[in-house]
C-alpha cells in the first residue's frame, strides 16, 4: 500500500491506497462514477469552549484538533456543500453515502445531503452501550451519534442486504437504532506516545454492519476522512477493495501500519444471505416441463388439510379450483393470499418434500452456470 499526494491517471482507481492532501481536490482528481459506497466521518464543528474536566479535576481528552475548528456556521456550511459535492461526482449510478455526526453537525449536514440530490433513506441512531458520561451534570449523557444514509439520487437502486443484516441479528429484522460500544480497550489504537492515535476512532463493529449491508464483494468503498483507517481495515476483511483520503501525515502513518497488519477473511465466507427479492424468479411450470414434479401428481398444503393435482401447464386443480399454486392455496385456505412456495409439499419415500426445495435447486444450478 502506498500513499499518493495526487490521483494523475484520469481512467484508473488507486485501489487500497491512503491518498493524503484535501479531500475535496483528491476526490475531484479521481474519476466520475467509480465508487460504489462512501463512508464519511467529517469534522463535526463540535465549537468546544474551553477545557472540560472530570469531577476528580482531571482533564478530558476532548476532540479540540485544529481540523474540527471552522470560523462560523457558514464556513462550515460551505466546506461540507463542497466535499459532498465532489463525492456525489464520485459515486456510481447505483451508489449510496453514509454519514455519521452529532447533534452538533448531522442536521446541517442533512440538509446540504438534499439540497445536492442525494436522497436519503434512512437515519441510523449509533446508540453508545458504553458512552462518556456528562461530567457537568447540566444536560442528558450524550449517548448516540447519528448516522445519515442515502443514495446518489431517488430510484437508484442501491445495494441493501436485507437479509444479511436479518441474519447478523438473530433472525430479526435489523432496526433502525443500532447498540454497540464505542471504541476502547484493545481496539483503541495508540500513537509513539501511548496515547489515543486519534480522538473519534470508529468500531470495528459499526463499520462491520455498515459494509455488510450495504455492498457486495468487489465492491469499492472511499473513506474522505480516513483518519486510522478504521473503514480500510474492515473492508480489507470483507473483501472490499477500498480508498482512504487524509491530510494528517500521522493519521496516515497509523492507518498504514495497521491495514498492512490485516487478514482478509476467507473469500468463501464473504458472500452474505441474500434477498429472496433478489434470487431469480423461477415459475412452478419450471418444474413441471423439466419432469421434477408431473402432471396428475398430489401436492399437499403443509398442515396437511388440503390437497390438490398437478397440471400440465403448471396450475394445480382441487376441490373445484383452478389456478396457480398462490392462488389455490389462498382458496383452500379462504385467505386474501398465499405463498404457494411454502404452503405446498410434495411425498416422495414416505417423506413429505416442500415445493420450495425443488425451486431450490433450479436456482443452485442457475447460480453455478459460467457468465
Amino acid at each position: 500500500m502506498t500513499t499518493m499526494t495526487k490521483q494523475k491517471s484520469a481512467g484508473a482507481l488507486p485501489l487500497n491506497t491512503i491518498l493524503s492532501g484535501d479531500c475535496i481536490e483528491a476526490m475531484n482528481s479521481l474519476p466520475e462514477a467509480s465508487v460504489d459506497l462512501i463512508f464519511a466521518d467529517p469534522p463535526y464543528n463540535l465549537q468546544l469552549k474551553g477545557d472540560l474536566h472530570r469531577p476528580d479535576n482531571s482533564r478530558v481528552d476532548a476532540v479540540d484538533d485544529h481540523w474540527d475548528q471552522f470560523s462560523s456556521f457558514a464556513a462550515y456550511d460551505r466546506f461540507t456543500q463542497d466535499w459532498l459535492k465532489a463525492a456525489r461526482r464520485l459515486l456510481k449510478p447505483d451508489g449510496a453515502i453514509w454519514v455519521i455526526g452529532s447533534y452538533h453537525n448531522i442536521f446541517r449536514v442533512g440538509a446540504a445531503l438534499q439540497n445536492e440530490g442525494y436522497w436519503i433513506l434512512n437515519d441510523v441512531i449509533w446508540r453508545k452501550a458504553n458512552p462518556m458520561p456528562n461530567f457537568r451534570g447540566k444536560r442528558f449523557t450524550n449517548a448516540h451519534e447519528t448516522m445519515i444514509w442515502a443514495s446518489k439520487s431517488e430510484g437508484a437502486k442501491y445495494t441493501f442486504n436485507y437479509e444479511a443484516l436479518k441474519a447478523l441479528n438473530e433472525g430479526i429484522q435489523m432496526r433502525s437504532d443500532w447498540v454497540l460500544p464505542i471504541c476502547n480497550g484493545n481496539e483503541r489504537l495508540k500513537d509513539d506516545k501511548g496515547e489515543k492515535a486519534h480522538p473519534t476512532q470508529k468500531p470495528i463493529s459499526l463499520l462491520h454492519r455498515v459494509l455488510v449491508g450495504s455492498t457486495k464483494p468487489g465492491d469499492v468503498v472511499l473513506d474522505p476522512f480516513f483518519g486510522t483507517g478504521t473503514t480500510g481495515a474492515v473492508a480489507k476483511m470483507l473483501g472490499r477493495d477500498w480508498i482512504g483520503i487524509e491530510r494528517e501525515a500521522a493519521y496516515r502513518k497509523v492507518a498504514t501500519k495497521r491495514i498492512a497488519e490485516v487478514r482478509p477473511f476467507d473469500s468463501s465466507c464473504l458472500e452474505v444471505t441474500q434477498s429472496k427479492r433478489a434470487a431469480p424468479r423461477v415459475p412452478f411450470g419450471q418444474l413441471v416441463e423439466r419432469g421434477m414434479l408431473m402432471p396428475g401428481d398430489e401436492l399437499w398444503s403443509m398442515n396437511g388439510r388440503h390437497k390438490a393435482k398437478v397440471r400440465a401447464d403448471g396450475t394445480l386443480i382441487g376441490d373445484d379450483i383452478k389456478g396457480s399454486i398462490h392462488q389455490v392455496g389462498a382458496a383452500l385456505e379462504n385467505a386474501p393470499s398465499c405463498n404457494g412456495w411454502t404452503y405446498w409439499c410434495f411425498k416422495r419415500d414416505g417423506k413429505t418434500v416442500p415445493i420450495d426445495v425443488l425451486r431450490q435447486q433450479i436456482r443452485s444450478e442457475m447460480e453455478e452456470r459460467p457468465s
